[in-house]
């Protein structure tokens, strides 16, 4: 009777003190934080200028994917998750049965790149429902070459590079391509590591994948993008390139999304986590574009920063996960 009690005491004493950074070495703070690939070079672009700030702050950045962060996040293994996409009902399970608490905090905007090779010279544009025919579940072993999306295109064989599963990235492209999220054929290469799709595409003719606009453009002399064409057209578009702009003004859809770091309520409590956190919705806004992302609206990042300093709980996608055309500017209620 008494062997449950104990294993819940000693779970909540391992979350408090995970939860706490304050024991690092030489009596300073260390701040961990993990998770999503795409967001990662926004955290480390911050952790780099704020502990050059703060040299008794000790901020450590890793990369296990969307889904691997907010593990650890909903574990009490680390302080701040990066995420792609939004908090997952299941995710949000996890956290409430081991009694962590968090907050949403939006960043940025990014978009999801469709590329191919260089010498990629039939593929201009693709719609939505080609792109699914491509990805959806009942392609495996049926959409195995090129002449198999298009007719007239190639008749050779068409391989798929993407972000591994547990990234948010591919929910998010699953979601918006496929039509539910985590759904796709299972034999493409994949990987949580976006410099791996990038040499993988870069060094096959006949590929196709998908990756973080800010990847992309880091890459644009090895890759080659397509446009995208969601099918709708309500603004004249056409079929749209990924680009900063494109994103910013809503017209490259549906790959378009915000994301998010999530916080562990409980290491608020810490002045040293407030501190960076505050610094990253502040400070480090500016360094949004200099990593290849687009930087919130002024009016949108006032609005987070209003929501973190009031410690406001629960996500403004009420559980929805990825939520294909959102706006952070409609959920907060401020004008773009």
């Amino acid at each position: 009777m008494w062997i449950r009690p104990l294993t819940m005491w000693i779970l909540a004493l391992q979350l408090a003190c995970s939860a706490n950074p304050a024991n690092a070495p030489g009596g300073g703070a260390t701040i961990v934080v993990d998770g999503s690939s795409t967001v990662f070079p926004i955290s480390e672009a911050v952790a780099e200028d704020y502990g050059g700030r703060h040299p008794s702050h000790r901020v450590t950045v890793g990369v296990s994917g969307t889904g691997g962060g907010m593990k650890k996040l909903c574990n009490g293994e680390v302080a701040i998750a990066g995420a792609s996409r939004p908090i997952k009902p299941s995710e949000m399970e996890a956290c409430a049965t081991n009694g962590v608490s968090w907050l949403e905090i939006p960043i940025a905007y990014d978009g999801i790149a469709v590329v191919v090779h260089p010498s990629n010279d039939w593929v201009g544009a693709l719609g939505v429902a080609e792109l699914k025919r491509m990805w959806e579940p009942a392609a495996q072993g049926q959409v195995l070459r090129w002449s198999d999306v298009r007719p007239g295109w190639p008749d050779a064989e068409l391989h798929l590079f993407g972000a591994g599963v547990d990234s948010g990235t591919y929910d998010y492209f699953t979601a918006a391509i496929v039509g539910k999220e985590h759904s796709s054929r299972g034999d493409f290469t994949s990987s949580e590591d976006d410099n791996t799709l990038v040499q993988g595409i870069r060094n096959d003719r006949h590929a196709l994948g998908f990756l973080g606009l800010a990847y992309f453009e880091a890459n644009a002399s090895l890759l080659q993008a397509v446009s995208v064409d969601d099918g709708v057209d309500t603004n004249g578009a056409g079929p749209v390139l990924p680009s900063a702009r494109t994103v910013a003004d809503g017209t490259y859809q549906p790959l378009s999304r915000p994301i998010f770091l999530y916080a562990n309520a409980a290491a608020l409590a810490h002045p040293a986590t407030a501190s960076f956190l505050d610094f990253y919705v502040t400070e480090g806004a500016s360094l949004v574009g200099d990593v290849g992302y687009i930087p919130l609206s002024p009016a949108a990042r006032a609005a987070v920063k209003a929501r973190l300093d009031a410690r406001v709980p629960g996500s403004l996608f009420a559980g929805r996960g990825s939520t294909v055309g959102a706006t952070l500017e409609a959920l907060l209620g401020v004008s773009p």
